[in-house]
């Protein structure tokens, strides 16, 4: 197939008169559409000592190039609009060959913008509109002193008088019936990214447009190659959904039933009775307090009591440390011992509210309404949840009221252990992964993956081990999904990266994270510009193939979808005929909403 370009204009201020040299090559292999075809870029007659002309009118100069793979593109570039009046009636018949007009104006050029506005424009909108062609307006250049009163000084005046302001850009496109585009320069962005995304959508829709009209000329009619599948309009492509956050439920299953793991023990200061269990890792990650009890003085100074007993009001006066000479205690089914830290609760409010306020911490500390609700239902005193409150916010380091200050329900719960990710603080289990020494949690890993609770809880080598090989999986990779597990967020820097998060997800069972990983690779390819699709090295087709192997199956149909969408440019890939094979040993039979996505053959 072949795709015909008509351009029109000058990008270059001044551009070109009618007694002007208009041979030399440099005019047009530094205009715009040169730029876009690259190394490409050849005239018709490379042997020739002019630039090639068109036969019916000398007035537009032709060169051609290849995109997407086999594309033939044909441009016929006029740089002067007043080369056209010599005959119009030759222009009509290249304007009528042409799939895609460009029209190209410097913005530091307002008197050939007025010209083309006043003169060429209404001459060409009837055209235009009839055969129904698109039309791209591109203003080149920077302009001074734009979106404002012109500066006072003469030069800047002069400059400010003859550039051509975004709106009557705008406008002339309007008139026409365009896709009106700014390109401050010449340069691979604005070309290769901005200019060449609008065009290669023009282009991919007008290959579309000729692949229907002439069925018989289609390359999909070859034995050999497999057929693009059925699909009845894709309009958009399928969404991935992703499953809502179960961070906070995560840590309160950790605090009601993760009491293998617990390494702090809370004991009322009057009677000696014992309170409850706790984590000192999530403690420390949630509160400063606590970090400052548990952490912030060295072993020996025990069991005398951290508690400042002259500050009766302050936070200290509410939890004291106290070792009372007892030994570190073994755990049960066979799970080395640790350390555990005993607290003593003074204060009685709080001893009556402890496991209130423990829940309130492990979930984030941002349920302030519903701690208090929850304490006023046990107290029955109005002064009295006050205080408590008060003291509680004393925990979480928190001056002033939470009302005063509220902060958004998604940047608390999962921030709060974003403290203990690789951080030896109160680390029980160290991962050896291709050499890297990763510490974590046993309570963190426990509460958010299930494998690793049943690798931890169970009759394991991990379970009796300070250190766990992990093999399979680089260190890179281990460290994003340990991420996940402790932020409940996963950004992957690139589309191999997101694959290889998704393969460990997968692999630990972690349906959420793989969930965001598809997604992430999603929006990488979605925003990928044709040609940049075409020249990457990422395989498209190996990813289809990893998603149906790791059950990514969001991820399978939305890439079927994105294959069938842009066939035209995977067609042409090495790896397409892989395809045809890998359907018929699948038993390939796919049904979404009710539409079904039949084999490639």
């Amino acid at each position: 197939m072949s795709v015909h370009i008509v351009a029109l204009g000058s990008e270059c201020p001044g551009g070109v008169g009618p007694g002007d040299e208009t041979t030399g090559p440099g005019q047009i292999q530094g205009g715009l559409l040169w730029s876009y075809l690259g190394h490409g870029a050849r005239e018709l007659d490379p042997n020739s000592v002019t630039p090639s002309r068109h036969p019916l009118n000398p007035a537009f100069m032709e060169y051609q190039s290849r995109v997407f793979g086999d594309v033939r593109v044909m441009v016929r570039d006029c740089p002067s609009w007043d080369l056209l009046d010599s005959d119009w009636a030759s222009v009509r018949s290249i304007l009528e060959q042409a799939d895609i007009v460009v029209i190209k104006y410097s913005v530091n050029d307002k008197l050939a913008f007025q010209q083309v506005r006043n003169v060429y424009a209404p001459r060409l909108r009837p055209l235009l509109r009839h055969w129904g062609v698109p039309v791209i307006l591109v203003a080149v250049g920077a302009r001074l002193n734009d979106d404002g009163p012109p500066c006072t000084c003469p030069l800047c005046a002069s400059d400010w008088s003859s550039c051509v302001p975004h709106s009557e850009g705008l406008q002339l496109s309007r008139d026409l019936g365009a896709t009106y585009l700014e390109l401050p320069s010449l340069n691979n962005f604005f070309v290769g990214r901005y200019f060449g995304s609008v065009l290669e959508y023009f282009m991919i829709q007008c290959l579309k447009q000729k692949a229907k009209e002439r069925p018989d000329k289609r390359r999909g009619h070859r034995i050999n190659e497999p057929r693009p599948p059925h699909l009845d309009q894709p309009a958009r492509l399928p969404s991935v959904r992703v499953e809502e956050s179960s961070f906070s439920q995560d840590l309160q299953w950790l605090l009601e039933r993760g009491v293998q793991f617990a390494d702090v023990a809370f004991y009322a200061g009057d009677s000696g009775k014992e309170l409850g269990w706790a984590h000192a890792s999530i403690l420390c990650a949630v509160s400063p307090y606590f970090r400052q009890l548990l952490v912030g003085r060295q072993a020996w100074e025990r069991p005398v009591s951290r508690c400042t007993c002259r500050d009766r009001d302050g936070p200290h006066s509410l939890l004291s440390t106290w070792d009372g000479g007892i030994d570190d205690l073994p755990r049960a089914d066979g799970h080395p011992p640790g350390h555990l830290s005993r607290l003593v609760v003074k204060d009685p409010l709080l001893c009556l509210c402890l496991w209130e306020t423990l829940m309130f911490l492990y979930r984030g500390a941002w349920e302030w309404e519903y701690l208090e609700e929850a304490i006023a239902e046990k107290l029955k005193n109005p002064l009295a949840v006050a205080q408590l409150i008060d003291r509680i916010r004393s925990f979480v380091g928190r001056e002033k009221a939470p009302r005063e200050t509220p902060t958004p329900r998604s940047q608390q719960g999962p921030l709060t252990l974003g403290s203990l990710f690789n951080s030896p603080l109160y680390s029980d289990v160290i991962f050896m992964v291709q050499g890297s020494v990763l510490p974590a949690h046993r309570a963190v890993l426990v509460a958010r993956c299930d494998v690793m609770a049943a690798m931890f809880s169970g009759k394991y080598a991990e379970a009796r081990s300070r250190v766990v090989p992990i093999h399979g999986v680089s260190s890179d990779t281990f460290l994003a999904f340990l991420e996940y597990l402790y932020t409940d967020t996963c950004c992957p820097a690139s589309v191999l990266q997101a694959m290889a998060v998704l393969v460990c997800a997968e692999m630990y069972q972690v349906k959420r994270l793989q969930h965001l990983c598809e997604v992430c690779v999603c929006a990488y390819l979605q925003s990928m510009p044709s040609r940049e699709l075409a020249s990457t090295g990422i395989s498209v087709i190996r990813l289809l193939k990893k998603a149906k192997c790791h059950n990514a199956d969001q991820l399978y149909v939305w890439l079927l979808h994105f294959i069938a969408n842009n066939y035209l440019i995977f067609s042409h890939k090495p790896d397409f005929l892989e395809l045809s094979g890998f359907f018929k040993t699948s038993h390939f039979f796919y049904t979404l909403s009710g539409r079904q996505l039949h084999n490639f053959n």
